[in-house]
């Protein structure tokens, strides 16, 4: 019995190493290209750090014992745009290193097949080429800039995908686009859509002096007021504006399709 007492003990070792390991995981999406990983000795000294590598919870066979290797993962009949999860499981006392992490990260590619604005005022617009869940942002050219509406998430997978998002148009002629932008922090943009409602007024504004000073619109509209410097103070949708808590001074008022008009906080 004794001469399997060191073979006992080393079974013990070894799992009481790989008990205590480290797992890096990798969430995201197949853009075509492969993982490259640095992988050094283990802390004993015998053998490297990783000890295993699963894509979607499928072993790797590519080889895994040398100081640097390649996780191939066209080994695993990904389509670009397929989710990935990479699990690379180490040994205790080292750590391997992703060398290329960002190319699972998800990247603006998307198409517009078609986009339009209904006449209740619901902006619509159909994708195709998607490879990244990544969200879409509605813009809005107002008061000479494009204003941020708000954001609907891509799904990010190849085929069609339609999605809307309730506009809240101006008087006169509205110009919206969806906007995208990835890891590279460059941003794809639609080409832009118009719309005019016919049924939206013209907004008027009044500003009411006194202890309780406000500024009443017409009818309910998207504001923004900013001070001489150009700072904005106030932001939002309302048919009144409390502006008591300014300090006094010149303001300038953005509402409805106008734009930098005047009035003095006393």
């Amino acid at each position: 019995m004794r001469k399997f007492r060191p073979l006992i003990l080393l079974g013990a070792l070894l799992s009481g190493l790989y008990a205590q390991a480290g797992t890096i995981v990798l969430d995201g999406n197949y853009q075509g290209k492969n993982i490259f990983v640095q992988n050094p000795f283990s802390e004993a000294g015998v053998g490297f750090c990783v000890y295993q590598v699963t894509v979607n919870d499928k072993v790797s066979t590519d080889e895994i014992n040398s100081s640097a290797f390649e996780i191939d993962l066209s080994n695993f009949h990904l389509k670009v745009g397929d989710k990935v999860t990479i699990k690379i499981m180490h040994k205790d006392g080292c750590t391997p290193k992703v060398l290329n992490p960002e190319v699972l990260k998800p990247k603006s590619t998307f198409d517009i097949v078609k986009q339009s604005v209904s006449s209740d005022g619901t902006y619509t617009w159909t994708t195709s080429n998607e490879t990244g869940e990544l969200p879409f942002v509605v813009q809005e050219k107002r008061w000479n800039k494009w204003v941020r509406m708000g954001e609907v998430q891509g799904y990010g997978t190849p085929g069609e995908h339609t999605y809307s998002f309730k506009v809240v148009p101006h008087s006169g002629e509205n110009i919206y686009r969806v906007k995208q932008s990835d890891l590279s922090r460059r941003a794809r943009f639609s080409e832009n859509v118009t719309y005019t409602d016919p049924a939206v007024a013209a907004v008027t504004w009044t500003y009411v002096k006194g202890k309780n000073s406000s500024i009443h619109f017409s009818a309910g509209t998207l504001y923004e007021i900013y001070d001489q410097f150009g700072n904005i103070v106030k932001r939002g949708y309302a048919n009144d504006i409390d502006v008591s808590d300014l300090k006094k001074g010149l303001y300038y008022l953005n509402y409805d399709n106008k734009t930098g008009e005047s009035f003095i906080k006393r």
